[in-house]
């Protein structure tokens, strides 16, 4: 059998996954849930042998120790996976809800019913536990998934799968709505997403290599966020104690996630008093700090940076910090070099905090709080499928809700149209 003719059979098995999954009541979606949860942790020492084998393999092949540490499996991140496969169970199933219904001139009854997207394709790098959180998202919205994963975790991710699939049948539902490509070809993400008719919706969670590939070369809607270039701004008003903790959490708490802080804006006029301790807590913790000339000035120890540099993501315990005179010229820097993922400002004035809030133009905009927490667990969605940084359909951290669109229903008695 050809790749291609492969994909599409997986394709198939999906669709029909989806479509015994879209009839199945809340109460068998949370059973399975249920059961995946307690068959990830009775699992525990599988899933570990065989996750070993990534990560031995991963280590012969020189991958990074931030790649590694995203490889691995032990006993927390299982029982963490099995957590958020619980919450999941416990979050109002959003398939059926009926809203806006209102009664027009002719007596019909017009409103919106959320519904499953269908069969959605979910293509990953690294992260083991994506398989279970994305598998769970999509059963409890009512969408059947297609797992692509990377092949350095190819051993991990199919022990997962078929833990997944197994709870699935003990609730008498298709084992095609959690389907994965144990194809490690790379080739087999370009034939996924040209399958239109069969996948819904392409959601890539990865390096912006990875998510520009799929979407420029996909002819299915994707849902993305290229990388994560996020701020946090500390205004002439805010309370120094407070934005230090929230500018060493928002670095150094875990540097190489999409929503880490990797620019620190400083108002000039609390720089000097700022600064100096500001940046002697982040060197010890072995931050590699970049600054522009003003806070060289008052800081001798940080290196220059280059305009180049703010444009970066780089995932790791290294920080550009630059002085700016005013609130316009912080609202400006984010306005020309964020993605437009998660920016913070740390102020104790009111009508300032309203207009970031307003002004800033990103998936998630912070007050007095740090940008590592944009996560759908941290917003009370009980996990996250991604964070979009698009405006269309979906954006921020993208729950259960996201995970399903609305159709128009009518309630009539008879009417015609005149």
């Amino acid at each position: 059998m050809d790749l291609r003719q492969y994909v599409v059979d997986k394709a198939i098995e999906a669709r029909e996954g989806a479509r015994g999954l879209a009839k199945a009541s809340g109460a068998i979606k949370k059973k399975a849930l249920v059961g995946m949860a307690e068959a990830v942790r009775s699992n525990r020492a599988a899933l570990i042998s065989e996750n070993t084998k990534d990560v031995d393999a991963g280590r012969q092949k020189g991958l990074s120790g931030a790649m590694i540490d995203r490889l691995t499996l032990n006993d927390k991140r299982i029982e963490e996976m099995a957590v958020g496969l619980l919450e999941v169970s416990e979050l109002k199933d959003p398939v059926g809800e009926i809203t806006n219904l209102q009664r027009r001139p002719n007596d019909m009854m017009v409103g919106k019913m959320r519904v499953p997207i269908g069969v959605v394709c979910i293509i990953y790098e690294s992260r083991p536990n994506v398989t279970a959180d994305a598998a769970g998202l999509c059963l409890m919205a009512g969408n059947a998934v297609i797992l692509k994963g990377g092949s350095e975790a190819i051993h991990s991710n199919m022990a997962i799968v078929s833990l997944l699939r197994q709870a699935l049948v003990a609730e008498g539902l298709n084992p095609g709505a959690v389907t994965f490509i144990d194809n490690t070809q790379r080739a087999a993400v370009m034939e996924l997403i040209k399958l239109e008719g069969l996948i819904d919706l392409i959601i890539p969670r990865g390096g912006e290599g990875l998510i520009r590939s799929v979407t420029e070369n996909s002819r299915i809607p994707v849902l993305k966020h290229y990388k994560g270039v996020c701020h946090v701004f500390v205004d002439a008003h805010a309370d120094l104690k407070m934005a230090a903790d929230i500018c060493f959490n928002a670095k150094v708490q875990r540097p190489g996630t999409c929503n880490a802080m990797e620019t620190m804006l400083v108002d000039s006029a609390i720089a000097a008093e700022f600064l100096p301790p500001m940046t002697e807590r982040f060197l010890k913790a072995s931050v590699e700090l970049l600054g522009c000339p003003q806070t060289i000035k008052l800081a001798p120890q940080v290196k220059p940076l280059s305009e180049q540099d703010y444009y970066n993501e780089y995932l790791s315990l290294k920080l550009n910090i630059r002085v700016v005179g005013t609130m316009d010229e912080a609202i400006e820097h984010i306005a020309t070099y964020s993605s437009n993922h998660t920016d913070t400002i740390v102020t104790d004035n009111y009508q300032r905090a309203m207009r970031f809030l307003r002004e800033v133009d990103s998936a998630a905009v912070l007050v007095n709080a740090s940008t590592r927490l944009n996560d759908g667990g941290q917003f009370g969605l009980g996990a996250e499928i991604g964070i979009s940084t698009d405006k269309i359909h979906a954006r921020g951290p993208m729950g259960i809700e996201e995970l399903t669109c609305n159709k128009f229903i009518v309630l009539g008695n008879g009417q015609l149209r005149g």
